[in-house]
């Protein structure tokens, strides 16, 4: 089965939107300093938008003026300000899942839109989270505000930020933190909450036309976990997981064995038996695979067959890691991407699932 033309013309046209939320000028002024064009016109910042006061898990910080000079950590952070058109003076590398350039393709295609494509001077400055958050660096690129949104920041963490710059800290604890969320929150800390919502109500529009436009993907159950072919485990993601939030945004609903599994709604995981999978019932399975694992991989595996979803075949695999940090660290720039490179899968396996 294929996504519908309808639903792929409207994800096109969302594109060029998130573009207009925050395009410099022919000067390129925001290229490469973490500014907004600071002028007039969709770049700007709302009026009257400063002193503003951002609510995190850490508290409030202060914004005192527009940013000039932006550092963000963690996933999502950095597309989130690339979403609203500035960019930013550092990012982390993409270490797992990313390109050639340690990096995403959608965050490489709204670099080059915005004139600071990577190997120009007004790229950003990249830096390893490998080994923690690097302090040093971020301190080095003398930024006036560190975004952490979205992020598992500890308190000493974002306290030894907050030394450096005003810091907006997670919205939400462990990586719970919603792209929408984040992206509010760095619309407000950037004075562009209006530029932000826009930014929802085209994205979010996208991925409900996908089952507006397939109504079998609205009448369809799923369970988002991790089969782990070579030890044998299973993980299950939470309504609180990016994950299932990407899938609930087609239209699709979470299988009642997650959600009645779930006793701590801050949690995003759990793990399951797998002499217990023959109980994981829903039309579809999702799980994260790696390179060159395929359907009867799993079908092929003595418990998880026992999965209803892997014995019709209606799974959708991620195989790729550049898909699965699309829907597994979801924001504005990669969602789009995602309509495009992981749901014609979830398609295919709803079909299969409806025989």
């Amino acid at each position: 089965m294929k996504i519908s033309r309808r639903t792929l013309a409207l994800t096109a046209l969302a594109l060029p939107a998130l573009s207009a939320c925050g395009s410099t000028g022919q000067d390129g002024d925001s290229a490469g300093t973490g500014t907004s064009d600071g002028g007039s016109g969709q770049g700007s910042a709302d009026p009257g938008a400063f002193p503003v006061a951002v609510t995190h898990l850490y508290g409030q910080t202060e914004v005192a003026a527009q940013p000039q000079r932006i550092a963000t950590v963690s996933w999502v952070n950095g597309d989130s300000v690339l979403a609203l058109g500035i960019v930013p003076v550092g990012m982390p590398a993409v270490e797992w899942g990313g390109n050639d350039n340690q990096s995403t393709d959608w965050a490489d295609a709204k670099l080059e839109e915005l004139g600071a494509a990577w190997g120009s001077q007004s790229a950003p400055t990249t830096y390893s989270e490998a080994d923690g958050i690097p302090a040093d660096e971020i301190a080095a690129l003398t930024p006036d505000l560190i975004i952490a949104a979205y992020s598992g920041l500890t308190q000493d963490e974002y306290e030894q930020l907050s030394r450096i710059a005003p810091t907006i800290g997670p919205i939400a604890p462990n990586y719970t933190t919603s792209w929408q969320e984040a992206i509010t929150a760095i619309g407000q800390a950037t004075g562009r909450a209006d530029a932000a919502q826009q930014v929802i109500d085209e994205v979010t529009g996208a991925l409900a036309a996908v089952g507006e436009e397939n109504p079998q993907v609205q009448e369809s159950t799923f369970i988002a976990g991790t089969l782990g072919l070579t030890d044998d485990t299973i993980t299950l993601y939470t309504a609180g997981d990016t994950r299932p939030r990407f899938f609930t945004a087609l239209g699709m609903t979470q299988a009642p064995v997650v959600t009645e599994n779930t006793q701590d709604e801050s949690t995003f995981m759990l793990s399951w038996s797998a002499e217990r999978a023959d109980e994981l019932d829903s039309d579809i399975f999702y799980t994260w695979a790696a390179a060159g694992s395929t359907v009867e991989s799993f079908q092929d595996h003595a418990l998880f067959a026992q999965i209803p979803a892997v014995a019709r075949g209606s799974m959708v695999l991620t195989a790729d890691d550049h898909q699965t940090l699309s829907i597994s660290a979801a924001s504005a720039l990669s969602l789009p991407w995602a309509i495009q490179n992981v749901v014609p899968s979830v398609l295919d396996a709803v079909q299969a699932a409806q025989g």
